[in-house]
């Protein structure tokens, strides 16, 4: 999948570049020690690689659990961060769920980005809670073609 000048590709495992990024940005720079888990492995996951002229730049992947889709794992290396890519991979996510028959997204924030996700739709609900010594709160989005 193009978009712009990205180049978007999805995958149904963890491939290295992916594990590359989320490393970087979940363990390296925020300290989280679980960063990789069973989802990462199963057969409902689509993970997505965001490059630039090759160059892998932003990750998430996203899930279907219950009857519902949940985006995470949403990570920019840090010197393309501040330019509109995450915004660009959230985007994807949403498209490929909507193709796939999903009309709602969910997600896990860390309250100090939710702001980013409120920009893109998302609404919290429920309380914060801890995740790794790290604030997060729910949020959801619903799915319309002209929210994506």
């Amino acid at each position: 999948m193009k978009y712009g000048c990205f180049d978007v590709k999805t995958f149904n495992k963890l491939e290295p570049n992916i594990r590359m990024i989320r490393k970087i940005v979940f363990e390296d720079e925020q300290g989280f020690i679980d960063e990789f888990d069973e989802i990462d492995n199963s057969d409902t996951v689509v993970h997505m690689l965001l490059c630039k002229d090759d160059e892998p730049i932003a990750t998430c992947r996203f899930f279907k659990v219950n009857n519902e889709y949940k985006i995470g794992r949403i990570a920019v290396v840090k010197e393309y961060r501040g330019q509109g890519i995450g915004r660009i991979i959230v985007s994807c996510a949403e498209e490929k769920v909507y193709e796939l028959g999903g009309r709602e997204l969910c997600l896990s924030s860390q309250v100090r980005v939710q702001g980013f996700y409120e920009k893109l739709g998302y609404v919290a609900e429920g309380e914060v809670y801890m995740d790794e010594m790290c604030p997060h709160i729910k949020m959801r989005k619903k799915l319309e073609p002209s929210s994506i």
